[in-house]
C-alpha cells in the first residue's frame, strides 16, 4: 500500500507543478498544446515500443484485454440506454456521451498509473490497442454517417495505421512475439525519449486544468453527470465483478484490471466531439470531472485491492 501511495504522490506532484506553470504562464500560452503533441507523436510511442518489445506475450493478450473489453461495452450500453430511451438524445450525442462513459485515458494518465502504481507500462498497452483499433474506428464511422450522411471507410480503416501510438506498440509487439531484440545501442535512444513521456504528459495535463469551468447552465449537466458516474463507479465495478467472479482473478491481476477501468475518460473523446461539432461541452466536462474524480476512486481501489 505504501508503494501505491508513493506512486499517486509522484503523479499528483507533477500534475500540480504543471498546473502552477499553466496558471502563471511560465511556458507561454501554447505550451500545453506543444507538450501534448511532443508526447503523442514522439515520446509515448518510444515508451510503448521499448516496454512492449521486452514484454511477456501472455501479458499483452491476457484476461486484462477481455475484462477491459467487457467493462467498456457495459459502460457504453448503460449510457446508451439512458440517453436513447429516457432522454431521446441524437445519435452523435449518444456516441460522444458513451465514449465519455467507457473510453479510458490509457495513454496520458494510464501510462503514469501503470508505471508508478501498477508496476509496468505494459499493463496499459492492451487497452491502448483495443481502443484505437476497435472502439475509435467504430465510433468515428457512426459519427461520420450520422453527421454527414456518408462514411469515409478507407480513411477510418487507415487512420489506426497512421497513429504513432499504434505504430510504436505494433513494432514492440512484433519484436515480443518473434523473440528478437535489437542491440542495446539501438534501443538506447528510444529508451531515453520514452523516459520523458510520463513527466511530460503529466505536466501537460496539469497545465490543462487551469481556467476550466464545469457544469455551466445549458451545458447538458445531467448527461455529464451520468457519463461521469458510469465512468468512475460503474465501469470499475463491472471490471471487478467480471474479473473476480467470472475469470477468478485475485491479488495484483484483479487490482490491475479494476484500476485500469477506473481511469478517467480520454481526451480523445473531446477531440472526436470537436471534429464533428457535436456534444463538445459534454465531452469536455466529462473528461475534466472524471480526471479529477479518478484520483480518489483510484485511491479507494488501491486501498481495497492494491
Amino acid at each position: 500500500m505504501t508503494g501505491v501511495l508513493v506512486g499517486f504522490a509522484i503523479i499528483g506532484f507533477i500534475i500540480a507543478v504543471g498546473y502552477l506553470a499553466g496558471r502563471h504562464g511560465i511556458l507561454g500560452p501554447s505550451a500545453g498544446f506543444v507538450l501534448n503533441r511532443v508526447a503523442f507523436f514522439v515520446l509515448s510511442p518510444c515508451l510503448l515500443f521499448t516496454v512492449l518489445e521486452s514484454a511477456t506475450v501472455s501479458v499483452l493478450f491476457s484476461s486484462l484485454m477481455a475484462v477491459s473489453l467487457v467493462a467498456a461495452l457495459t459502460a457504453f450500453a448503460v449510457y446508451l440506454a439512458v440517453a436513447r430511451f429516457v432522454w431521446h438524445r441524437g445519435v452523435p450525442e449518444i456516441v460522444v456521451g458513451a465514449l465519455g462513459a467507457g473510453y479510458v485515458n490509457a495513454n496520458n494518465i494510464g501510462i503514469p498509473v501503470a508505471v508508478y502504481v501498477l508496476g509496468s507500462a505494459a499493463y496499459s498497452a492492451p487497452v491502448v490497442l483495443l481502443q484505437l483499433l476497435v472502439f475509435a474506428p467504430v465510433a468515428l464511422t457512426i459519427l461520420d454517417v450520422t453527421t454527414t450522411g456518408r462514411a469515409s471507410i478507407g480513411r477510418i480503416l487507415l487512420k489506426p495505421l497512421t497513429n504513432p501510438l499504434i505504430i510504436g506498440s505494433a513494432l514492440g509487439v512484433i519484436l515480443a512475439v518473434t523473440g528478437w531484440h535489437p542491440p542495446a545501442a539501438v534501443l538506447k535512444p528510444f529508451e531515453l525519449l520514452g523516459g520523458a513521456a510520463v513527466p511530460v504528459v503529466l505536466l501537460a495535463f496539469g497545465m490543462s486544468l487551469h481556467g476550466q469551468k464545469l457544469l455551466q447552465a445549458g451545458s447538458g449537466r445531467r448527461d455529464v453527470l451520468v457519463a461521469s458516474a458510469i465512468k468512475l463507479v460503474g465501469m470499475p465495478l463491472a471490471a471487478w465483478l467480471l474479473g473476480r467472479f467470472v475469470l477468478g482473478l485475485q491479488g495484483h491481476p484483479l487490482f490491475v484490471v479494476v484500476a485500469l477501468a477506473a481511469l478517467p475518460a480520454a481526451q480523445n473523446v473531446f477531440n472526436y466531439a470537436q471534429r464533428y461539432s457535436r456534444g463538445e461541452i459534454i465531452a469536455r466536462d466529462t473528461v475534466l470531472i472524471t480526471t479529477i474524480g479518478s484520483i480518489p476512486v483510484l485511491m479507494v481501489v488501491a486501498a481495497l485491492l492494491g
